[in-house]
């Protein structure tokens, strides 16, 4: 009886405790779900992830987004993809040097180039509005690519997005809500869509804020000589209250973008963190919007973290407007099954259990996810593949999300050009035949521009051209330096995408300390003193003309050892750290490293022009002021009569300082009048811009549409048309061109 006692007492233990384990385990299951969304064993087989991936879930937010991206597209399209100016960039014609990924890329002839934006458009009109929603994707992505691959020069981070946005909606269902093939289709009327359409887009955001976080760690960013001048501007006012300017830099502008970027991602996927998530990156877009020209991007991100939140936010939402409104809106009806989805049987709790098998779209739909999240965390640190895409920093500039990290200011380049037969020296203006800049600062567009400056040099007689580049290039506050080796014939030289660029030359980053240095050598000037600070490679030497405005020019060595030639007069000096030489005006003087390491010196200098300049102008606005209080008697001379009328009408003698004055006061005029506008006229003002923007687009996309189909008419008429096109838009495009915020002043060329 004891034995059996004990029997039972032992098989009731064990029963308690598989039951407390049974309790444990869905108590644990539960705490994973509410904090993730799924459960851990969803994770744990290929079929359990599967599963989750193809999820039913709500299609609410997914299509509001649809919507929204749609409708950005379409607004982006006329401006930063620059349909509006397009007869500018692609005229039939035009010698100009393009910059396309790959060499075999050109744009057609204009009139059908508005052919392809114009089919871009449609498309994204037809995302907008979920119509024929497959078909408007692949016309809405396919012209984008083919634009986006012919101009290197336009790449960005943000116009990177857009693309890879695009083509993900393109395999989602974003149309089974608040979309015309809803409406005519009712299998796909608020339908049920699988989780991973959500997933893919969450992971991108993730992405762009995370990696762009990682990027800012780098010690330009950190210790604030990224963004150096940002802080300066009027949107942080309310910190420099409490914070002086440089603390600001610092603490707001580069701490600050640190941390969000880090975390934005984390905070916003969490429901305890999400509030606080979207307070801080709608305050961070729309201060974006407001301190930098990046088109579109500002709103995207908007649009983009409401899918951080419960998929059927838009019904909740609705349900709570008035009845009269809800008629006008999307359908607040809980959503109908889809077959694409996996849905579990009624009633189980246990994963893996279905009421239909995994299918081959279930799989794939996995699996594409799986494919498209690794790709794109690793394609920001791909650039040990493709070496010959890195200069000083990695990669072309658009898909590593390094966003503002790198700041930099070119202060000199020379393109000189050398005939392969007779030898004779010739030297171009900078950026001749192209409309871009940036291929200063990026060696496979280098090579891309001299091997065009080589085929139209031959159309003026110069036989088997050589082109040499000397481009001086500071980034991030450090010395200026040169970029690529000046004696290599670029047109020769070698370049491969997956090779090192044997003619780069390397950044001094030993003398990156040198920074501190150099600020307080700026500061320690007065406002109408310059200083240019150059480090040089041994063996190399710098050739430099000293312009006849800058009277008082003198050179300082920093460190190494120099000998400074002035080519007129012949002579030499050799200079040992801390010595210093004047440097006449109106000639050429050249500057040889000949230390055994890099030389470091800067140009001190007055333009004595530009001051004399304004201490007129100075004395005119006195003199003005004199006038009109009355303390000045004598009768002004004929030629200072129009500062008091601000005219220079009925005027038969002028003083080009009195032209140069009234100008500069009406800038400033206009300048102020702007500033202290009401929101009533900046509105107007912005309405304005946009309308003649998006109606010379309008205007010759049919143009253009008019010629294919009906052929060009004569030139007069043709002229008129684009006239007509162009009304108001001159006019309001020198007006924007004076309405620009405040920038850190360029320094001169020597």
């Amino acid at each position: 009886m004891e034995a059996q006692a004990a029997e039972t007492l032992a098989s009731q233990k064990k029963q308690s405790r598989e039951k407390k384990t049974q309790d444990t385990v869905p108590s644990r299951c539960n705490r994973t779900k509410s904090l993730l969304g799924f459960e851990s064993a969803d994770l744990s087989s290929w079929h359990g992830f599967v599963c989750l991936m193809n999820r039913p879930t709500d299609p609410a937010a997914l299509g509001v987004f649809r919507f929204l991206f749609g409708l950005l597209m379409a607004l982006d399209i006329p401006q930063e993809r620059g349909l509006s100016y397009l007869d500018h960039r692609y005229l039939d014609g035009l010698q100009v040097c393009r910059f396309p990924l790959f060499n075999f890329l050109e744009p057609l002839p204009l009139d059908w180039m508005y052919v392809v934006y114009m089919v871009m458009l449609l498309g994204a009109l037809g995302i907008m509005l979920g119509c024929f929603y497959r078909l408007s994707c692949l016309f809405f992505l396919l012209p984008y690519w083919y634009i986006f691959f012919l101009d290197k020069t336009a790449w960005n981070n943000h116009s990177y997005l857009y693309g890879l946005i695009g083509f993900q909606l393109t395999f989602m269902n974003a149309n089974r809500y608040w979309s015309i093939d809803g409406f005519w289709n009712p299998r796909k009327r608020n339908a049920h869509v699988p989780l991973w359409n959500y997933t893919m887009l969450r992971f991108q955001i993730f992405i762009v804020y995370f990696i762009a976080g990682i990027k800012k760690l780098d010690v330009d960013w950190v210790e604030g000589y990224s963004m150096g001048s940002l802080a300066r501007h009027w949107l942080f006012s309310p910190f420099r209250l409490v914070l002086s300017e440089e603390m600001t830099s610092i603490l707001v502008v580069h701490g600050g973008g640190l941390m969000l970027d880090l975390t934005a991602g984390f905070l916003l996927f969490f429901d305890a963190s999400r509030p606080v998530a979207l307070f801080f990156v709608s305050y961070f877009h729309c201060m974006n919007s407001q301190l930098f020209s990046i088109g579109m991007f500002s709103y995207t991100m908007l649009a983009t973290s409401p899918l951080f939140c419960y998929p059927d936010w838009p019904r909740r939402l609705i349900a709570k407007l008035p009845a009269f409104l809800q008629k006008f809106l999307p359908s607040t009806d809980p959503p109908q099954p889809s077959q694409e989805c996996v849905y579990r049987e009624a009633g189980q709790q246990r994963l893996g259990r279905t009421t239909r098998r995994v299918g081959l779209r279930q799989k794939l739909g996995a699996i594409f996810t799986v494919l498209y999240v690794a790709e794109q965390f690793f394609l920001p640190y791909s650039h040990f593949i493709t070496q010959g895409y890195n200069n000083w920093t990695n990669g072309l500039y658009g898909y590593s999300w390094d966003m503002m990290v790198h700041s930099r200011s070119h202060q000199h380049v020379k393109i000189t050009y050398r005939d392969g037969l007779t030898g004779e020296l010739g030297y171009l203006n900078p950026g001749v035949f192209t409309q871009s800049r940036r291929w200063k600062d990026h060696a496979d567009m280098l090579k891309q521009y001299a091997t065009c400056l080589s085929h139209l040099l031959q159309n003026y007689n110069i036989s088997q051209p050589e082109i040499y580049f000397d481009i001086w290039v500071s980034i991030n506050d450090r010395f200026q330096q040169r970029l690529f080796d000046p004696h290599v014939d670029i047109v020769q030289a070698e370049w491969s995408p997956f090779k090192k660029t044997p003619w780069l030359k390397p950044l001094l980053v030993d003398l990156t300390p040198w920074r501190t240095k150099l600020q307080e050598i700026e500061k320690s000037l007065d406002n109408q003193t310059e200083v240019v600070f150059i480090a040089d490679f041994p063996g190399l030497h710098l050739e430099n003309f000293v312009s006849e405005d800058l009277g008082n020019t003198s050179l300082h060595l920093l460190k190494g050892e120099v000998a400074v030639e002035i080519v007129n007069k012949q002579t030499n000096h050799s200079l040992q750290e801390g010595d210093r030489i004047q440097l006449p005006a109106g000639e050429y003087h050249k500057v040889f490293t000949v230390s055994q390491e890099p030389s470091c010196y800067m140009y001190i200098y007055v333009n004595t022009t530009e001051a004399a300049l304004e201490q007129k102008f100075t004395e005119l606005q006195e003199l003005r002021e004199k006038v009109q209080n009355g303390s000045e008697t004598e009768p002004l001379p004929p030629e200072l009569q129009p500062i008091l009328d601000g005219s220079l009408e009925n005027v038969t003698q002028t003083d080009p300082v009195v032209e140069a004055f009234l100008r500069r006061e009406r800038r400033m005029e206009e300048l102020q009048k702007r500033r202290n506008a009401t929101l009533a006229e900046r509105f107007h003002r912005f309405t304005t811009k946009k309308y003649f923007i998006f109606r010379r687009s309008l205007l010759m996309t049919w143009i253009s549409l008019r010629n294919l189909v009906l052929g060009r008419p004569s030139l007069d008429q043709l002229a008129q048309e684009v006239a007509y096109a162009n009304m108001q838009y001159d006019m309001d495009s020198t007006a924007t061109s004076r309405d620009t915020s405040p920038k850190e002043p360029e320094r001169s060329e020597l």
